[in-house]
């Protein structure tokens, strides 16, 4: 077994110091073999036996770490589950769930899934896995993965509690391939507009793309927003595949390249189903990678508007390479360009730490607020055939900035979220409730439209969130109070106090309270102002939505009050716009076309 690690090990360097033959990094050489030297004295003279798994995957982490910040060590246990996302299918029993005071509540029962065939139903209560107990302390989200996924084929019983049924109803399930779809949420936004939110590119996005497209025609579709906020990319490949779907003739939708040259073009090929009509795409701070290419490509060949906030900015090629243990390294191989060769990745010259606090500095800077904080050098400025300036330097700077909304979100709702009092109160309302909702409200359009939360349902629910623990002022932790104290009125109090004689603890204890009154006081004006309860009141309808008719249709009320939703909707209106920024909706030549150039 000894042998076998070592070798691993050996491997592993060697592939990591070897993986292009001609490689002119300097000094190359003599470094692989002082590693090689290394390790072989370790395993041949040192004092005490060496576990080398644990060694050599602390050794790969501290390497990668001064490379870049997407190169990245995968060890073997963990490989699958990074995996998953991407590979579009996981094996298991084929529903969602959300843990609500330790107990495993069925949020949602997937389509034709192994559950929907054996009769589980969304508000089940799994309190049994193959007559283990299902509830209590110990009981994790990784524990509810590790008892009711498996190998497909194999089978797993389950006891359900059931609305207040006091038997338990048994089921056996047997595994089987549940997908995990990219695209949840597509519907008709307006008459003639449609929206398809993607949350990642997946290996089954293209085909789920393009049945959503397919389908919203036959409902009518002209015209398409693209949601792509939230979505930190996937696989090269189904970006150049999406962006073909919009792109009309052979066009450049991305490139690579490197300090090798060994970089790479890739050009929309195929007749895509989404070519001609209006296209807006919605981005955010965490648009990143494959999003980026999509959002660049549609921008940079003035085929859609880009609406929203500058964009994550990784543009990294990374390969998995697999060693021998099955473990992984996505190792960075080049940078992605947009077609007016725009670098997307933004710069990581000042260490990993303060390249993942970019968007906090962002925010500092007020760059989430307001567009007029944002300033690009002329350096940074490229042309788009239509002569349309767009913006380089990491990220895709939007064409339209929608800013950060901030006023639905307090200290109390992160709590109330925190605490899992959403999930808690809805679920005992739905218990109650489930039938006569779902006869009052058959479809979700009916829900939308009629259901209200009315102030008596939230006040119980504040009520309800009260006894779960949810505090009624804002947190007061007195050092981090003193503290500001001290060092924001420093020059202050060494005017008055020169010395130990003039202490007067009298004085400086006005100035400390008036000081905390004042700062607690405008915490607490935050975490309670009124538009934070219209807020809790739409989370609110959006779980009992979710509970009734899946994640897919509950979506679609956030966007009710989604600025940048709403300004996309504004802008699909608004035919002089397009034609200001240059943008057409269709092939050179088409009625649509025409429209917006008389316009």
């Amino acid at each position: 077994m000894k042998n076998n690690i070592f070798l691993v090990i050996v491997f592993c360097f060697a592939f990591l110091f070897s993986s292009f033959a001609q490689n002119p990094n300097k000094n190359y050489q003599p470094d692989k073999t002082k590693m090689d030297q290394l390790i072989n004295s370790i395993n041949a003279m040192y004092v005490d036996s060496v576990d080398f798994d644990p060694l050599v995957d602390k050794a790969i982490v501290a390497m990668l770490k001064e490379l870049d910040p997407h190169t990245a060590y995968i060890p073997k246990k963990d490989v699958a589950a990074m995996n998953e996302p991407l590979q579009g299918t996981f094996d298991g029993i084929g529903v969602t769930f959300q843990l609500i005071k330790d107990t495993i509540n069925v949020m949602e029962v997937i389509v034709n899934g192994p559950s929907e065939k054996v009769g589980l139903l969304a508000g089940d209560k799994i309190i049994k896995v193959d007559d283990t107990i299902a509830y209590g302390d110990e009981i994790s989200n990784d524990w509810v993965r590790r008892h009711l996924r498996g190998a497909k084929g194999s089978k797993v019983k389950v006891s359900i509690k059931r609305g207040h049924n006091p038997e338990l109803l048994d089921f056996v399930i047997t595994r089987g391939a549940i997908p995990m779809h990219s695209i949840n949420v597509f519907f008709m936004a307006d008459e003639n507009t449609g929206y398809i939110k993607l949350e990642r590119f997946a290996a089954t996005s293209t085909a789920e793309l393009t049945s959503a497209i397919k389908k919203l025609k036959k409902q009518g579709m002209e015209d398409l927003i693209l949601d792509l906020r939230g979505n930190g990319g996937g696989y090269l490949n189904v970006a150049f595949e999406i962006c073909d779907q919009f792109i009309a003739g052979k066009k450049m939708i991305v490139y690579t390249d490197n300090f090798r040259k060994t970089g790479e073009q890739f050009y929309s090929e195929k007749e895509g189903l989404f070519e001609e009509g209006r296209l807006v795409v919605l981005v955010d701070e965490n648009s990143a990678s494959a999003s980026e290419i999509t959002s660049g490509c549609v921008q940079d060949w003035d085929r859609g508007l880009v609406i929203g906030r500058r964009t994550f900015g990784k543009g990294l090629v990374q390969k998995p390479l697999t060693f021998v243990d099955q473990s992984q390294v996505r190792l960075t191989i080049s940078h992605y360009y947009t077609p007016t060769g725009r670098c997307i990745q933004k710069p990581y010259d000042d260490g990993l730490d303060d390249y993942f606090k970019d968007i906090q500095k962002r925010a500092n800077r007020g760059e989430l607020y307001t567009a007029d904080s944002i300033q690009f050098p002329d350096s940074l400025k490229y042309k788009t055939p239509h002569g349309r300036i767009v913006y380089g330097g990491g990220g895709i700077m939007p064409d339209i900035f929608v800013p950060l909304d901030t006023t639905k979100y307090s200290t109390l709702y992160n709590e109330i979220v925190r605490k899992g009092v959403f999930g808690s109160f809805v679920a005992d309302y739905i218990d109650e409730n489930r039938e006569s909702l779902k006869q009052q409200y058959p479809r979700f359009e009916d829900f939308q439209q009629r259901y209200v939360i009315t102030d008596d349902f939230y006040n119980k629910f504040m009520q309800y969130a009260k006894k779960e623990g949810v505090s009624d002022s804002a947190s007061f932790k007195f050092s981090d109070y003193a503290t500001a104290f001290l060092k924001g009125n420093a020059d202050k109090l060494d005017s008055i106090y020169t010395s130990a004689s003039d202490l007067d603890l009298h004085t400086m204890d006005t100035m400390f309270t008036n000081y905390v009154n004042k700062i607690y006081g405008e915490a607490m004006r935050l975490r309670n102002e009124t538009h934070v309860g219209e807020f809790i009141k739409q989370y609110l309808k959006y779980e009992i939505a979710r509970s009734l008719y899946g994640y897919g249709e509950a979506y679609r009320i956030f966007l009710e009050s989604d600025d940048t939703y709403q300004k996309a909707i504004e802008v699909m209106h608004d035919k002089k716009l397009f034609k200001k920024f240059k943008v057409y909706s269709g092939k050179s030549g088409s009625k649509k076309n025409k429209d917006i150039d008389e316009d």
